[in-house]
């Protein structure tokens, strides 16, 4: 439930910004505060927080943002590489590296438009450093292949291992769908490299002359939101389904996830796809939605403030404008609760977990926002 009106027009009165204020809403376990701290974001996509505190945030027409933690200082890193920026392709996410105090890399996953000038495009992965508001010391660790003209469905999230590997969830780019099943190509795959880009010899596929050897799991639509569970260290992940059928899953090495031979979801307008929900030697989602809410971020919640939602995974919904909170225990998932649904009127493209143990989302608009989330009981 939103905070009186009483507060807004007081504040407005008083001289604040409406931007400044926080809005109130109740959940099951907690009431939440929400407080704009950056606007005029283009289609942010991705952010990543920095040791000190400030943040780096993509924007989808090509810009990296640095935004003081409290969002009132904010400049664009000059020199990223060119993107795609057409439909969903763009600047997508950005990670730092595990050891970034003592190396100073990051990662960033983008559209990358074809080196050798063809018309296609796929996700690629590039990482730099920073040096006094410059992206320097570039380089393309990975890219998804083959090139296609497409401007759907580049998939996105970089994650670490506790081991040291990037986790790179791709996208099966629309209307290459059935490449997914394949495994001469990036399409529809998750991959896991080191982060110079070479390969871990324990992949499972890099001793099958006929696949790629980057290729972790296959058989994916669309993977935009991931995170590696606090407990287990297994990556789980987020896909964007068709129309239903948006599924939680975790990736195993060398499992086919189904798609688009099975999906809990139908073709946009109605229509199967597919053979139905089931067949053997395919794995099923550990969970999914039907009808769709559009998925895209999510983390697993361990902070101190939100002290009931520990442990918990947290899902951004794009036209479900909302966050899914998936209520886990042992392994098991037991409830769910879709925080401010109904309460909100914008999309949630992304969700983190700041060092302040508070969380941090980004609104997927042409005036996009930062928004910190605060306990207010």
């Amino acid at each position: 439930m939103k905070a009186s009106k009483i507060a807004l027009l007081t504040a407005v009165a008083l001289g604040f910004s409406a931007s400044a204020l926080a809005d109130e809403y109740s959940t099951e376990r907690h009431t939440v505060e929400m407080t704009t701290l950056t606007e005029n974001l283009s289609h942010p996509w991705g952010m990543t927080f920095l040791p000190d505190g400030s943040l780096l945030v993509t924007e989808r027409d090509g810009i990296l943002n640095h935004i003081s933690a409290d969002g009132s200082e904010r400049k664009e890193i000059k020199g990223t590489p060119e993107v795609v920026a057409r439909s969903q392709g763009g600047l997508l996410d950005v990670n730092i590296d595990p050891n970034f105090e003592d190396n100073g890399w990051v990662y960033i996953s983008y559209s990358e438009p074809d080196p050798e000038g063809g018309d296609g495009n796929s996700t690629a992965v590039m990482r730099g450093k920073i040096d006094g508001g410059q992206w320097i010391d570039g380089e393309v660790v990975f890219r998804q292949a083959p090139k296609y003209e497409s401007g759907a469905h580049f998939g996105s999230r970089l994650i670490f291992s506790p081991e040291g590997h990037l986790f790179i969830t791709l996208g099966d780019r629309y209307s290459r769908m059935e490449d997914a099943q394949t495994l001469d190509n990036h399409h529809g795959k998750i991959v896991r490299i080191w982060p110079d880009g070479s390969i871990p010899e324990d992949n499972p596929f890099v001793n099958d002359d006929k696949a790629l050897d980057e290729i972790w799991s296959y058989g994916h639509r669309n993977v935009q939101g991931a995170d590696i569970h606090p407990e287990t260290g297994e990556l789980w992940t987020i896909e964007h389904g068709p129309q239903g059928g948006d599924e939680v899953n975790i990736p195993e090495a060398g499992k086919n996830y189904g798609w688009p031979t099975v999906t809990y979801g139908e073709d946009y307008g109605g229509g199967e796809i597919g053979i139905g929900t089931h067949k053997e030697g395919m794995e099923q989602p550990f969970y999914y939605w039907l009808p769709s809410i559009a998925t895209a971020g999510s983390i697993f919640y361990t902070g101190e403030p939100f002290k009931h939602w520990q442990g918990d995974l947290l899902v951004t919904a794009l036209r479900g404008q909302m966050i899914s909170r998936l209520d886990l225990q042992n392994g098991r998932m037991i409830h769910e609760e879709r925080l401010f649904d109904g309460d909100i009127d914008f999309r949630i493209r992304d969700i983190e977990q700041g060092p302040d143990g508070m969380l941090y989302i980004l609104t997927d608009e042409d005036n996009g926002r930062l928004v910190k989330l605060t306990p207010a009981d």
